[in-house]
């Protein structure tokens, strides 16, 4: 099941780049295993995906800690998982997060990124994260407010254990796809307005939007990372 619903999304995805003169290749897929078996991500990983993304970090080193250690998974494959903390993240979570993530995509204010650049010094780290963008009114959503990232982003870059590479949102829930072009279409233009102003010494090439309901969409107007749950896990 699992294989087939990645065949299905690879195929989707091939489709809408075709459409939107973009190159396949330039996507990632993120299966987000929350609720999900270490065995279930054995599956993905089997499938060729090898970005796997979490909500929750005591979740996560469960899964990561057994995995690390499970014989069936062929050692260069294990050498190629790239972690995703896709959830809100805690500070008091931030010293397990640092240890296991490749990318954090939720950070949301500046106390959350100088505990993340802490916890990374202590290690000797670099982390790479996303600045979490709310680009809709809901009330249950978490992220900067658009008109904030700037002054925030400009604090961040000063900071020398984390790297920022980008932007993170989540569209809100609707029944047509199409309604959420608006919130992906508002964050690829603040990344551009941001790279136009130089607000980081470096370009934020990087824009994670789109998940099982809307992610064609969000590939049209330019996401880089697509976050996939239910279309990789659920039965079709």
């Amino acid at each position: 099941m699992i294989k087939d619903n990645i065949l299905k999304i690879k195929e989707r995805i091939a489709q809408v780049c075709s459409k939107a003169n973009r190159d396949p290749s330039q996507i990632t897929v993120i299966a987000v295993a929350k609720g999900r078996s270490a065995d279930e991500i054995r599956q993905v990983i089997d499938a060729g995906i090898n970005d796997i993304g979490e909500n929750k970090v005591q979740e996560t080193i469960l899964k990561y800690d057994e995995l690390m250690n499970q014989r069936t998974i062929e050692p260069a494959n294990l050498r190629t998982i790239r972690w995703h903390m896709v959830g809100h993240l805690q500070t008091n979570k931030v010293k397990d997060a640092v240890r296991i993530f490749d990318l954090i995509h939720s950070v949301d204010s500046l106390h959350l990124a100088q505990e993340i650049d802490k916890q990374a010094s202590r290690i000797n780290k670099v982390q790479d994260i996303l600045i979490e963008v709310k680009t809709s009114e809901e009330a249950t959503k978490f992220g900067l407010k658009p008109e904030e990232t700037i002054e925030v982003i400009k604090e961040l870059a000063r900071l020398k254990n984390i790297n920022i590479i980008g932007l993170m949102t989540i569209a809100p829930l609707v029944d047509n796809p199409e309604e959420a072009r608006p919130y992906f279409h508002q964050l690829r233009e603040l990344k551009e307005m941001l790279n136009s102003l130089h607000i980081t010494p470096y370009t934020l090439h990087t824009l994670s939007m789109g998940m099982s309901d809307d992610f064609e969409v969000a590939i049209e107007e330019g996401s880089n990372l697509v976050r996939l749950g239910r279309a990789i896990f659920s039965r079709q």
